[in-house]
């Protein structure tokens, strides 16, 4: 339930913003603000933030422009727009080398592990496989609304769209420790050379 704590806020506002698109923004606000507020509180750094960062910028943007116009045609496409705003974040913050997902899983994981090679790796994998599922629902989610699709298409990308990397993320770190694990006890013991 960790990684889908920092997404509350993009829930709340694919919930509530196909009724009604200003209130949905706002809700996605507000809950972005709290989450923040939250992790702050918990001595998070601003770096460890990235997608509580994003998602305000964001949802002030989106709600500034629903309650400024709110017949604005962007609303046909603001499920693209969220999807291709959170692979940004999510993308981004690979390649910045500061994958999204260390912030929640420093949560579980103990200080010493932060810093290894496969925890490290584990998180770009990660971070990688979320942008992923983001970028591909925001094509998705732009080819359905311009072809008319109707909403049930659009329901199946939302949802596809946190569970599939939600299920990848629940089993991937251990199998990826395991790997690593298996490697290490398969090394040859090598001795060092003495000198003589």
């Amino acid at each position: 339930m960790n990684y889908l704590r920092g997404f509350i806020p993009w829930i709340a506002y694919g919930s509530l913003s196909w009724a009604v698109w200003q209130w949905g923004a706002l809700a996605g606000l507000l809950l972005g603000c709290v989450l923040l507020y939250a992790d702050r509180a918990d001595g998070l750094s601003p770096s460890a933030r990235i997608l509580d960062y994003g998602s305000l910028v964001f949802f002030a943007g989106i709600t500034v422009l629903a309650f400024l116009s709110p017949d604005s045609g962007l609303r046909a496409y603001d499920g693209a727009l969220s999807s291709g705003w959170l692979a940004l974040i999510t993308l981004g913050s690979t390649v910045a080398r500061r994958p999204f997902t260390l912030a929640i899983a420093r949560r579980k994981a103990p200080p010493e592990v932060w810093g290894t090679p496969v925890f490290l790796r584990i998180n770009y994998v990660l971070s990688a496989v979320w942008g992923a599922s983001f970028a591909l629902a925001a094509a998705g989610q732009v080819l359905v609304t311009a072809y008319g699709l109707g909403l049930s298409a659009l329901i199946a990308i939302h949802v596809s769209v946190f569970v599939i990397p939600w299920r990848f993320t629940a089993g991937y770190p251990e199998r990826a420790k395991a790997r690593f694990l298996k490697k290490v006890a398969e090394r040859p013991y090598v001795q060092e050379a003495r000198p003589a």
